[in-house]
């Protein structure tokens, strides 16, 4: 069964950078696009940056020039590095990526979520 294991949160101060990095299991599926959503206390869940299984890559306006997409296609690992970090990038972070199945739909899976609080 396909699962997504994430690490890397945490607490640092306004100003400094965090790594977050989600590892995809899988057996039999496929995985297609991979990517970091945040949610903060009292708001809709937002994209942060995906990478396609093409290479492409796309950010959220709030975190474009600041943070860093990357993905390692061999093993299905996907990092977020997170630079200038400031107070309202304070939310839960949770890994996102498509999986297919041969014969069955493409289908998302999320992470279970990792805590990044940036505060002094």
């Amino acid at each position: 069964q396909a699962r997504l294991v994430e690490s890397g949160g945490g607490l640092v101060q306004p100003g400094g950078s965090l790594r977050l990095s989600c590892a995809a299991s899988e057996s039999d599926a496929k995985v297609y696009a991979m990517g970091w959503y945040r949610q903060a206390p009292g708001k809709q869940r937002e994209l942060v940056a995906q990478v396609s299984s093409g290479y492409s890559t796309n950010y959220g306006d709030s975190v474009k020039g600041r943070f860093t997409i990357s993905r390692i296609y061999a093993n299905d690992t996907v990092y977020l590095q997170m630079n200038s970090l400031k107070a309202e990038d304070t939310a839960v972070y949770y890994c996102n990526a498509y999986f297919q199945v041969p014969g069955l739909d493409r289908t998302p899976l999320w992470g279970q979520g990792t805590q990044v609080t940036v505060s002094s």
